[in-house]
């Protein structure tokens, strides 16, 4: 963090019914020096063994959110959160500061959840997230389908958004079963009133599925691949 070696990549989300850009979301990479790239999950890995995934996370989040808040309103930020976050006592607290700091507008921000972050303390990682849910931030399960797909969750976490795993998109354009399950999964996200994004879109076929059965945003690679701020802006602008 120190030397500048980890960098801030965004990968731009889009609507499915227009197919204009809507935000971004952050991912970090460490380019080390001797070791090369190394990824978001081997880095916050070793930011939690070393006793720095607090220091490692208000670092991205400072970063992404300055960078967010030179965006023209209303694209939005997605930022991903660990187990350690979540269950640290003062994350809401650093949440709200960072914002604060950087002028960016918490009702353009959402926090990214995996289920796994969620196995222990969910009753204290909850508290965390209503804090910042009451100040407008938007929270979203993320990876929906690739872990245990506890359904406590959707009823005790202040969730606005379900993010499809990959594994979820994968096979829907060309499998009946894989369509009946993402449609079943959209009919219980109306349901209890959440918007549902897809990630890993590859195809156009993929892009039209999404679109037919009334996701409201989706990611990936048929988009483009997570790329730097510049590159970002440029993309937004043109």
């Amino acid at each position: 963090m120190d030397g500048g070696q980890v960098q801030i990549l965004f990968q731009p989300q889009f609507s499915s019914a227009d197919g204009r850009i809507v935000g971004a979301e952050a991912l970090s990479r460490w380019n080390h020096p001797l070791l090369g790239c190394i990824g978001a999950e081997a880095l916050f890995d070793m930011a939690e063994r070393s006793h720095h995934a607090a220091e490692l996370t208000r670092h991205i989040a400072g970063r992404a959110l300055a960078i967010a808040a030179t965006w023209p309103d209303p694209l939005r930020l997605s930022l991903n959160v660990t187990a350690a976050d979540v269950h640290d006592d003062r994350f809401a607290a650093t949440v709200l500061a960072v914002l604060a700091e950087t002028r960016f507008q918490a009702g353009r921000l959402t926090l990214e959840i995996t289920e796994q972050a969620l196995v222990t303390e969910l009753d204290r990682g909850a508290e965390q997230l209503e804090q910042l849910a009451a100040r407008g931030v938007q929270i979203a399960l993320d990876d929906f389908g690739a872990g245990f797909c506890n359904f406590d969750y959707l009823k005790r976490l202040p969730l606005h958004l379900l993010k499809l795993d990959r594994s979820m998109i994968r096979g829907i354009a060309d499998d009946e079963r894989d369509l009946a399950v993402l449609r079943a999964i959209l009919a219980m996200a109306r349901a209890l009133g959440l918007k549902v994004v897809a990630e890993g879109i590859e195809s156009e076929e993929q892009r039209a599925a999404i679109e037919r059965e009334g996701c409201e945003k989706w990611q990936g690679f048929l988009g483009g691949a997570p790329m730097t701020a510049e590159a970002f802006a440029v993309l937004v602008a043109g």
